[in-house]
């Protein structure tokens, strides 16, 4: 099977409802779609988020990683060349991990359709069904509140909550959702960076002191900053994930070396793919630290490959693979079910993906 053609395109999705986090505001998914073709009438599947406050990749960038770097990297490649494969992505252009993402997961996909086996199980088979959480924008109080009892009403009984944005309203937003949905159902929190690491460590324990009960808080402070991550994970009860510090296996390695998290979230836009996320997860089996498999604000495309991941690898222990469930349609033919937090693996070869309705291709 060789890799005879890319076409890129972008696909649209509006959202149920805005998605408001202290690092931006959006109200529709707007990804690059990735296809690779084959001699053989075989395609694979990618998909890109713009999501440049966080991974620093932007739709021009990816598509301009894709045409002048990555494309070139793989067209007229065997598929079953793997291995090397995977290192001429990674070795063709610094950085740009959504771009590299897109294309990794699309290998994957034809990987999988050449030896006719799904992914997950190509990758170790544990699981055909996760337990996704859902997020819960950051709003007024009374708003998330509203939005909390709503996502418990259609079967959710873990909520990721946004906070950071106004962090002198962060104990009054999850004090009102415990008294709107009770204790019975999980709070984690995902600050996006935005306290200081002192400023942390007071928010986190008056929370605990207020009995809010919080599983974790994802990096609740600046990415780069793994001395104050270990601040907090060293002086507030409330455990700590680590989400924008880890952009490779380097950097999982660094904060489990330094016990600077208590978990660590694995992206695959922000590693570059399943290739690398994979090395996140041997590692974390090695050190003993559980992971979280999260998204960016994606479609079902790319979300689909890391549902694949999760499934295969019992080290993953917590889900938030919601992009899906926030948009207001399902455009992907095929992949993974998702029936609000129950998530079903596909048993299609390699990641299930049919095709795509509405993709418009760019020239």
């Amino acid at each position: 099977m060789k890799i005879t053609d890319v076409k890129l395109g972008i696909l649209a999705v509006p959202l149920r409802v805005p998605f408001k986090t202290a690092l931006r505001s959006v109200d529709s998914v707007r990804d690059i779609i990735v296809e690779v073709h084959t001699d053989t009438g075989n395609v694979g599947y990618g998909e890109a988020p713009p999501t440049g406050v966080i991974t620093g990749d932007t739709t021009g960038s990816i598509i301009g990683a894709m045409r002048d770097h990555i494309i070139k990297t793989v067209v007229g490649k065997e598929v079953d060349d793997f291995e090397n494969l995977m290192l001429s992505l990674n070795r063709c252009i610094v950085k740009n991990t959504s771009a590299k993402a897109a294309m990794d997961m699309a290998l994957w996909d034809l990987y999988g359709q050449l030896h006719q086996i799904p992914v997950y199980k190509l990758l170790g088979g544990s699981r055909k069904q996760i337990v996704t959480d859902i997020t819960i924008s950051v709003n007024a109080p009374e708003e998330m509140a509203r939005d909390a009892v709503n996502a418990i009403e259609r079967g959710y009984d873990c909520l990721k909550v946004k906070v950071g944005a106004d962090p002198s309203l962060d104990v009054a937003r999850l004090t009102a959702i415990r008294e709107a949905i009770g204790y019975e159902v999980d709070l984690r929190i995902d600050a996006n960076q935005a306290w200081k690491p002192k400023e942390a460590v007071r928010l986190l324990n008056q929370m605990q002191d207020k009995g809010l009960n919080i599983e974790f808080v994802e990096q609740p402070v600046a990415g780069h900053d793994f001395e104050g991550l270990k601040y907090v994970t060293d002086h507030a009860v409330i455990p700590v994930l680590a989400d924008e510090s880890v952009f490779s296996p380097e950097d999982a390695v660094k904060i489990m070396q330094m016990r600077a998290a208590d978990l660590v979230n694995i992206k695959l836009m922000k590693c570059g793919g399943i290739y690398n996320a994979l090395k996140i997860a041997s590692a974390a089996e090695v050190y003993g630290v559980e992971c979280m498999i999260g998204c960016m604000l994606e479609a079902k495309v790319s979300v689909n490959a890391a549902v694949h991941l999760a499934c295969a690898k019992q080290v993953i222990t917590k889900i938030d693979l919601d992009g899906p469930v926030l948009c207001s349609e399902d455009p992907v033919l095929g992949g993974a079910v998702f029936d609000e937090k129950l998530i079903t693996v596909s048993d299609g070869w390699g990641l299930g993906i049919q095709g795509i309705e509405g993709i418009q291709y760019l020239d």
